[in-house]
């Protein structure tokens, strides 16, 4: 029985993307053309960041961003995140701004708009089997972990609210959370680790 539930609102979530995410891309055409501009004069070109993230069941996809870190440059000292992060860049991340451009991998399927946040492929054999299960459902723009403390959150924290919302997720839910998202966008809440511009990375020995 629950699985047929599961069943029906993962399709039911999917047509809701679509339909959201295709609208907000035409509503946000404007914002996203200047926020383009904006990355283009501060940071320069290409402005999309791409990188392969593993989504459902662990297939890994393109994610797209805007850019907020000048590329690495050892002679210029521009190595760490930390370094090649700058106050425009910031400013992106605390509004979510570089994240407009993932809206379209809501639109093809990578990614949904609610669901545990999309990490980096080499993370994949690191998961014992419980947090691989964060990969059961789509990724999402937003998650349960990210308004319940973001970047503040430890590894092993994000990785059992992720479980959490595999388990519990439903259409009450979802709306929370959104709702909780936009909330803590204006309040620019837990955008960052301590000590770190962003995250610390998982490692083995972290979970």
């Amino acid at each position: 029985m629950r699985f047929v539930r599961l069943l029906g609102f993962d399709f039911a979530k999917r047509l809701f993307d679509v339909f959201a995410s295709a609208a907000a891309l035409v509503a946000l055409t404007p914002v996203i053309l200047f926020v383009a501009a904006l990355v283009a004069i501060n940071l320069g070109c290409p402005v999309i960041f791409r990188q392969g993230r593993p989504g459902l069941r662990g297939r890994v996809f393109t994610l797209y961003k805007f850019r907020s870190m000048r590329n690495p440059d050892a002679a210029k000292g521009l190595v760490s995140d930390e370094q090649r992060l700058t106050r425009f860049g910031r400013m992106l991340r605390s509004t979510s701004l570089d994240e407009l451009p993932t809206l379209w991998n809501v639109l093809k399927g990578d990614m949904s708009l609610v669901g545990p946040r999309p990490l980096l492929v080499e993370y994949l054999e690191r998961y014992s089997p419980e947090q691989a299960r964060r990969h059961e459902v789509r990724p999402g723009v937003t998650g349960l972990a990210q308004v319940s403390g973001r970047n503040s959150l430890s590894w092993e924290e994000k990785f059992r609210i992720d479980v959490e919302y595999v388990d519990a997720r439903n259409a009450t839910l979802d709306t929370q959370i959104l709702w909780r998202t936009a909330r803590a966008v204006v309040l620019r809440r837990g955008i960052s680790h301590d000590g770190h511009a962003t995250m610390a990375k998982f490692g083995a020995s972290n979970g």
